[in-house]
Formats: structure tokens, C-alpha cells, sequence
């Protein structure tokens, strides 16, 4: 047998996505599920049929979504801007690949 020696970049890189990804299912389910329970419990509570449970599902709906905006914010890498460079000329990134500014 061949000793296992450290995992390449491509490898981590995508068990750091699969991470990431795993994260954010889990971080939808949960809001959606307590916001969903905590406004059923509410509805028994106060004698009031589906208000607290659509309020529920709003919020947690909401809380998804920032959530997903956090972890795109979070995790995109940082773009410098050429101050030398005119604007709506092409560039290229790191793996030299063209792009051009928009706007």
C-alpha cells in the first residue's frame, strides 16, 4: 500500500465547498424550522390559526437569505482595481483569463 500523503490544493478546495455547502443547508433547515415551530407554539398559545406560522416561515425565509448573502460576502475574494488602468478596458485575472470592467 502507498502512504497517503497530504491532499492536494483541487482536493482541499473542494472539500472546503462541499464544508461551505453543508453549512448553508444546514443554517437554512435550522432557521426555517425553529422560526416555523417558535410561530406554531405562538398560534396554540395565543388561540390565532396561521398568522405566527406565516410570520414564521417570513422570517425564517429571511433569516436564509442573510445568511447566504454573509457566507457570499464573506467568501469572495477581494478584487483590487487598477488605478493605471483606463475604465471598460480588458484585464485578466490570476489564472489569465480576460474580463472588463462593466459600468
Amino acid at each position: 500500500m502507498q502512504p497517503l500523503g497530504p491532499p492536494s490544493d483541487e482536493t482541499r478546495q473542494d472539500w472546503q465547498a462541499a464544508g461551505k455547502a453543508t453549512a448553508l443547508g444546514c443554517s437554512v433547515a435550522v432557521s426555517l424550522l425553529l422560526c416555523i415551530i417558535a410561530g406554531v407554539l405562538l398560534d396554540r398559545w395565543l388561540g390565532t390559526r396561521p398568522i405566527f406560522v406565516l410570520v414564521g416561515v417570513v422570517l425564517g425565509l429571511v433569516l436564509s437569505g442573510y445568511s447566504l448573502y454573509e457566507l457570499a460576502t464573506v467568501t469572495a475574494p477581494k478584487r483590487k482595481v487598477s488605478a493605471t488602468r483606463p475604465r471598460g478596458t480588458a484585464s485578466t485575472d490570476a489564472a489569465g483569463d480576460e474580463w472588463g470592467d462593466v459600468g
